[in-house]
């Protein structure tokens, strides 16, 4: 295609969570079989800055970039899916618009004016998407929250001078809607969408493609009636299946057109797209031989959406071994040393994934404490690998009151603790924070290097001696207690090549027992599952004796 970049802008309507972000990620996936460059970003309606200190039971997952920035969820989502380089200018809040805004007015870069929401705010908005237009065929932007939300139209307003401001064949409109079906009737129903759809176009957008979510096939009659009522050519509207793979997603689109439709709106010319390895992984998904259950034992446990991340790395990890990841979510404040057993019937890994704050603490210690006296595979990721040294440290090598000062500030044993001088091997500067600093100011966050043990299980995971992965994280592992946890068994494999941080921990006498400061989660790919899931799910699925799948039985 020609040197101008094109915009493809994703809308949705008539309810939040209809899938918008898998959508892009979708579209992203499927120019980029056709040889396009492309990248994605999120606009999202709310004015916390970043997603950083949210609550994950009311926003989700918080995905982390290599460059430390703290995001959106869907971020997630679209590096799964795409080869797209994500940073801090692939997710914007009104926050962080309106910081910026203000920031510059207080600096008297608006020579006196008065600083107004038009021009300066959807200025502003639009500003962020040129910043990561540079060198990408196509630019998707996803808009988040549902059209008619008051918070969303600043950005739906900028999005509309955009499409002015880059010209008619540069720029595509697509919204995503839900065609409800309504059993007792035994129809679908399209007056959500007309509904939607005049909201959009009363504030000036007129979509050009629209994404129909629905669990039924829309007929063309159906198609037809959409098309005439939303004023949008008949093969622009898509049915948006439901699939039992979210990597279907992509082959469902194609089967629809719609990157025949996409291609065709913006003047675009590629090559045939080749689906062929997205084919192979939905095979290889939905035919595994063996399966295993895995616990996931935490605190966010009753919404799966704050582990996206985590979940999908479980399924990656079961690819390579032909096995089907179950996942048992289990409430760590259900965990006592009696009920353990019980809670934990049945299960071939135990892992114990990130988190603040002391709720559940214990019954995560417990866990722990379980999977390593019995030999059960153990993940410990961030808080989890915490919780792994702080069990070992009482009930291995003798300190009984073992704690991190973020649960116990009086503990005697800080085996874990806020680092208060380190080096950071990125940078090469001396970091400083205690306990008075910013919460993200006092946070570890985006890629560090890591440096591992020879032969130790982590570096055969790897197949390699030096790692990058992501962080996000106060407290660290305590050096004051390294020799004492090293003498009482157990191994330091992984650590900055500063020598300042430790970054992982192993038990040698456990078929596998792991503890990593990072989140590995962050890096998997469908297509390239990371290391240490695949290692890990390999372990389980040896501790469950190869549990085969009855053929035949849904799966």
């Amino acid at each position: 295609m020609g040197n101008e970049t094109k915009y493809i802008f994703v809308t949705g309507g008539v309810l939040s969570s209809l899938g918008k972000g898998l959508a892009s990620a979708s579209i992203g996936a499927l120019l980029e079989s056709r040889g396009l460059s492309v990248t994605i970003q999120k606009l999202d309606p709310y004015i916390n800055v970043d997603p950083g200190t949210m609550n994950p039971f009311e926003h989700g997952e918080v995905f982390v970039t290599d460059d430390g920035t703290e995001t959106d969820l869907d971020l997630g989502h679209y590096e799964r899916f795409t080869h797209a380089k994500l940073g801090k200018d692939n997710n914007y809040t009104t926050g962080k618009i309106y910081y910026s805004v203000i920031t510059k007015e207080r600096e008297g870069k608006y020579l006196g004016g008065t600083v107004q929401v038009i021009p300066h705010i959807t200025d502003e908005i639009k500003d962020s998407i040129r910043k990561v237009s540079t060198g990408v065929d196509v630019v998707i932007v996803e808009i988040g929250g549902t059209i008619g939300d008051i918070e969303s139209l600043p950005f739906l307003e900028a999005i509309r001078q955009f499409h002015n401001d880059a010209g008619k064949n540069n720029v595509i409109h697509i919204h995503l809607t839900l065609v409800p079906y309504i059993k007792t009737a035994g129809e679908v129903k399209t007056k959500p969408t007309q509904h939607s759809v005049k909201e959009l176009r009363s504030i000036g957008i007129q979509p050009d493609i629209l994404l129909c979510r629905t669990d039924h096939l829309l007929s063309p009659e159906i198609k037809k009636k959409i098309a005439m009522f939303c004023n949008v050519d008949t093969d622009a509207v898509i049915t948006a299946k439901d699939v039992d793979c979210i990597y279907e997603c992509p082959l469902s689109f194609h089967e629809e057109g719609l990157d025949n439709k996409i291609e065709k709106l913006l003047n675009i010319w590629s090559r045939a797209p080749r689906l062929e390895a997205w084919k192979t992984l939905c095979h290889n998904l939905k035919t595994p031989d063996f399966e295993v259950t895995i616990a996931i034992v935490g605190k966010y446990v009753n919404l799966t959406e704050s582990y996206k991340s985590l979940n999908e790395a479980l399924t990656h990890g079961g690819i390579p071994n032909q096995c089907r990841v179950n996942l048992k979510f289990v409430d760590s404040e259900t965990i006592t040393s009696e009920t353990c057993k019980v809670r934990l019937q049945g299960v071939d890994g135990i892992l114990v994934p990130g988190g603040f704050g002391s709720r559940g603490i214990d019954g995560k210690i417990i866990s722990a404490k379980y999977a390593r006296e019995n030999k059960i595979p153990y993940f410990g990721i961030c808080l989890g690998m915490q919780i792994a040294v702080m069990e070992f440290a009482r009930h291995v090598a003798g300190l009984e009151q073992a704690n991190s000062t973020e649960f116990d500030p009086d503990t005697p044993h800080p085996v874990i603790d806020l680092l208060e001088k380190w080096i950071d091997d990125k940078s090469g500067t001396i970091q400083r924070r205690d306990l008075h600093s910013d919460k993200g100011g006092t946070m570890r966050l985006g890629a560090y290097p890591c440096v591992l043990e020879k032969e130790s299980l982590v570096a055969k995971a790897y197949g390699t001696d030096t790692i990058s992965e992501r962080h996000r994280h106060r407290y660290e592992f305590n050096n004051a207690y390294l020799e004492t946890l090293k003498a009482a068994g157990m191994t330091i494999s992984g650590i900055a090549p500063s020598g300042d941080l430790v970054e992982i921990v192993e038990l040698p006498d456990h078929p596998w027992f792991l503890g990593c400061q990072f989140h590995p989660e962050f890096k998997s790919r469908p297509m390239t599952p990371h290391p240490l899931f695949r290692s890990f799910i390999a372990a389980t699925l040896e501790y469950s004796g190869y549990r085969k799948i009855v053929k035949g039985e849904d799966s």
